[in-house]
């Protein structure tokens, strides 16, 4: 089978989960013995082509725009310039894959043009992140999923919490999705014993803290002012041993502010972004990871910690309930309450022996429920099922 795959994401070039996710599945599909062709945006110097783990990869280039919306229309003309060449020069292609609204453009105009089936794969929604559409970019963005949904003959979600909001916002066919979960190469975090683990640690917290820490983007819907509020009842009951580290890039001066009101500044360390690999040896050295979303499609980020072998604290939104068994593999609270996650963070540091039985429960359900490897063949079953599909309309 001959796929092509649209994505706004790939590495290095990494906005949010979309282009881990894009990465570690597609070599996966090609060891089934797909050939997989993907395109996606220039970045930092990377070839126009290059073959990553068998994937084919194209990166575009894509003129400047007044704003950010401009941009992605330049982004989809350049995508499906690409597409066209492509599919010029090589035989046809079974299934185009598009990964959310933004590359909708290119991917219904190539589905279109060539009578290609189209797939579609929905990471979020601007209904869910916001609660509601209430103003012209929500709508206009929502506008842009709805259509992409419209034209794919199957639209791949990454819960079951995702696939009833798409109903909800949408009125999608419930069997018109599958829901397929997101997941993670746990070896990446694999512990090197040559490394001074000791040293590194204390970059961010001194010997006596415990590290609670949350990674990801600096957004609202994360949950991040959430954590900060449930700070001070952790430091009061730990006799202020532990350090909140905050890592990611964005605007944080309105968490820092609220740190800084709060009066835990002086237990706060904003790190701004890191890059991968200190990120792989900074969650091994860490106590406890949080995760206190108030929208999350699925939590890519609690495997991350799996993987690391940290103990998890989340919220009960969206996925990450699905992801994180409560009282098994993490810790689960309610969402928007600091005093519930002040709970969960003092049930892993105040009880170690609670915080490994997670730890190992965690790390075998990676296997479980998150290999690529398991997740790429449910994703060969909605091939094949669209491929049949076609035949039989032909």
């Amino acid at each position: 089978m001959r796929i092509l795959v649209l994505a706004w994401e790939f590495p290095p070039r990494i906005v949010g989960g979309l282009a881990r996710h894009v990465a570690e599945l597609y070599p996966e599909i090609v060891k089934l013995g797909h050939e997989v062709h993907l395109i996606t945006v220039e970045c930092n110097g990377s070839p126009a082509y290059e073959n990553v783990e068998g994937i084919h990869v194209y990166r575009v280039a894509v003129a400047a725009g007044s704003d950010f919306f401009h941009w992605v229309v330049n982004m989809n003309q350049s995508m499906d310039q690409q597409g066209q060449r492509l599919i010029a020069q090589k035989n046809p292609f079974d299934l185009i894959h598009a990964h959310d609204w933004l590359v909708g453009d290119a991917a219904i105009s190539l589905k279109n043009h060539f009578q290609i089936p189209l797939i579609v794969t929905i990471h979020a929604t601007e209904y869910g992140r916001y609660n509601g559409l209430y103003n012209d970019t929500n709508r206009y963005i929502a506008g842009k999923e709805s259509t992409l949904i419209e034209n794919g003959w199957q639209v791949i979600v990454c819960s079951d919490y995702m696939r009833h909001e798409l109903q909800r916002a949408f009125g999608t066919e419930w069997e018109k999705m599958s829901v397929i979960y997101n997941g993670i190469r746990p070896e990446k975090k694999h512990r090197d014993p040559d490394f001074d683990y000791i040293n590194f640690r204390r970059r961010y917290a001194q010997d006596h803290q415990k590290i609670v820490y949350y990674v990801g983007r600096m957004t609202y819907e994360k949950g991040v002012s959430v954590l900060l509020t449930a700070a001070p009842r952790v430091l009061d009951e730990m006799n202020q041993c532990a350090k909140f580290v905050i890592v990611g890039g964005g605007n944080t001066d309105r968490l820092k502010q609220l740190a800084w009101n709060l009066g835990i500044w002086n237990q706060c360390f904003f790190t701004g972004f890191i890059s991968d690999e200190d990120l792989d040896k900074f969650q091994t050295v860490a106590d406890c990871a949080v995760f206190p979303s108030l929208y999350e499609p699925f939590g890519i980020v609690a495997l991350e910690s799996f993987a690391a072998r940290v103990p998890v604290v989340v919220s009960n939104t969206g996925g990450l309930a699905e992801v994180v068994q409560h009282g098994k593999t993490g810790v689960v609270t309610y969402t928007n309450n600091p005093d519930s996650l002040a709970w969960g963070i003092l049930e892993v540091l105040n009880n170690p022996a609670y915080a490994q039985i997670l730890v190992e429960n965690a790390y075998r359900d990676l296997d479980l429920r998150f290999s690529w490897t398991r997740l790429a063949k449910e994703t060969e079953m909605v091939y094949n099922k669209i491929v049949e599909m076609r035949s039989q309309n032909e």
